[in-house]
């Protein structure tokens, strides 16, 4: 599946795909045919970073209702021949979530389009999880024979069959059918005993109970591996080495672990620098120093990764230092790093120094980036007033929602003119815990959308409790004489 292409901020396509506020009410105020087109390609092809922390299908949904789309759109991208090739959840996952809000929504050509596709479509699964939480017993029963011809008779059919029930997020239809159905009946019997004999029998190879042991166990290949990156793989290894080693360290073997992460192999050499971290060793700081300067990428991410699980006024003072602009350090792999630790932990004086590496990720790598987040937190968290406009950009700009959110959270106790200006618009975003922001903040005087959206939102059955609670707060409030 090929990624989607992200329209500029300031157009229509390019504010719904982001899930701002602002795509809704300008796809409102456009021509409705430009609109809904707009709509369907943001549904079909979805724009998201990554689904899972990222929320559309309420917003998108409400924007079908409001506009009185048809499904057309979403009824041939369904139906599609890709649909048997491209089997890949976020081809329609999108869809069927929007499908499912508007089923609730009481639109029954969604509801039709969701029985069609749990019937016939391959990503049957997550229909019928839709299903489950809006369709009626009797509909459900009728489409348990075309979901069950999907498993043949016999001994790998049936473990198809186990294997749908235990991954179903909403049991209902299952537990429905095996009232109706033997084999989903004894399916759903047998399913918690194949767990239990996969836990049985899980293979991979255990460390020894002594710190040698632990440390050569860090560096031996995965055997539940298979198919995940190396780099992941080595660095899930290296923490669990850390852990044993908590266990099994004595206070004679301290030099061993030391001379693991001066000069240990890769997967060893993590796991002593990441146990020294958490032991709060005074050698910690140096070691790590000198692994960021290493010629092997494994040990410079591994250092620069434990360097975030430092805490302390120790840790904080050798942070400050390799941070320091004067120093020259500011630009490298290590002072971004500490930075980042900064973001985390440091105190309301290390607000400039924050903000300037916020302003430096900006300007070098616009606004993605793992790092980012932090640094958009940090600056919040420290309250730092001269990072406004960069996190005004990151809000208009990014393509997450969620990162979205966390400059929204930064932009409330930073920009004095918050509660009048990007408030507003969050009362529309796609998140909820922006509109929770956004009602908790936003001034209910001056623009009469407000008041009217607080209301819509506290009426809205599909809308979250945390935000009916923050809306019904401010309504209750300005209600009282």
């Amino acid at each position: 599946m090929f990624e989607p292409v992200i329209a500029p901020s300031a157009s229509l396509v390019g504010l719904l795909q982001r899930g701002r506020g602002d795509g809704q009410l300008h796809a409102l105020a456009a021509d409705r045919a430009e609109a809904v087109t707009a709509l369907e390609t943001c549904v079909t092809q979805d724009p998201r970073v990554d689904w899972q922390v990222e929320n559309r299908s309420l917003y998108y949904a409400r924007l079908y209702m409001e506009l009185e789309a048809p499904l057309t759109g979403l009824r041939n991208h369904l139906h599609s021949a890709d649909d048997a090739l491209d089997q890949d959840e976020s081809r329609t996952g999108l869809a069927l979530a929007v499908l499912g809000h508007l089923a609730a929504y009481g639109r029954r050509d969604a509801l039709d389009l969701l029985r069609g596709y749990a019937a016939a479509g391959w990503n049957w699964a997550w229909a019928l999880d839709e299903l489950a939480l809006r369709d009626d017993d009797r509909s459900l029963l009728d489409l348990a024979p075309a979901v069950l011809d999907r498993f043949p008779a016999g001994p790998a059919g049936d473990a198809e069959l186990r294997a749908a029930i235990r991954g179903a997020y909403e049991p209902r239809p299952w537990r429905l059918w095996a009232a109706h159905h033997p084999r989903v009946a004894s399916a759903g019997e047998q399913s918690p005993f194949d767990l239990w004999q996969r836990q049985l029998n899980r293979g991979g190879v255990t460390p020894g109970w002594s710190t040698a042991d632990v440390l050569a166990w860090a560096d031996r290949p995965d055997p539940d591996a298979a198919g995940e990156p190396d780099t992941a793989a080595a660095a899930r290894r290296a923490a669990a080495a850390a852990r044993c080693l908590a266990a099994v360290v004595r206070p004679q073997d301290r030099e061993t672990v030391l001379n693991a992460a001066r000069h240990g192999e890769p997967g060893a050499r993590r796991a002593a620098l990441r146990y020294l971290v958490d032991q709060s060793d005074p050698a910690a700081a140096g070691l790590i120093e000198a692994a960021a300067a290493d010629v092997d990428e494994r040990i410079v991410t591994g250092a620069l990764e434990v360097l975030g699980r430092m805490r302390g006024p120790e840790a904080l003072g050798h942070a400050r230092r390799w941070a320091d602009p004067a120093t020259g350090g500011a630009d490298s792999a290590l002072g971004e790093a500490a930075v980042q630790l900064l973001a985390d932990a440091g105190e309301p004086a290390d607000g400039p120094m924050v903000v300037d590496a916020l302003r430096r990720w900006i300007s070098a790598r616009g606004v993605e980036g793992a790092g980012l987040a932090t640094l958009v937190d940090g600056v919040g968290r420290l309250a730092a007033a001269g990072a406004v406009p960069a996190l005004r950009h990151v809000y208009g700009e990014t393509v997450s929602s969620e990162l979205r959110g966390r400059a929204a959270r930064a932009l409330a106790v930073t920009d004095p003119h918050f509660a009048q200006g990007p408030a507003v618009e969050c009362l529309w975003d796609c998140e909820e815990s922006t509109r929770e922001l956004a009602a908790r903040h936003v001034t209910t005087t001056g623009d009469v959308r407000v008041l009217e959206r607080l209301r819509r939102l506290a009426a809205d059955p599909a809308e979250e409790a945390e935000v009916h609670a923050a809306v019904r707060v401010r309504l209750t409030a300005r209600e009282r004489p």
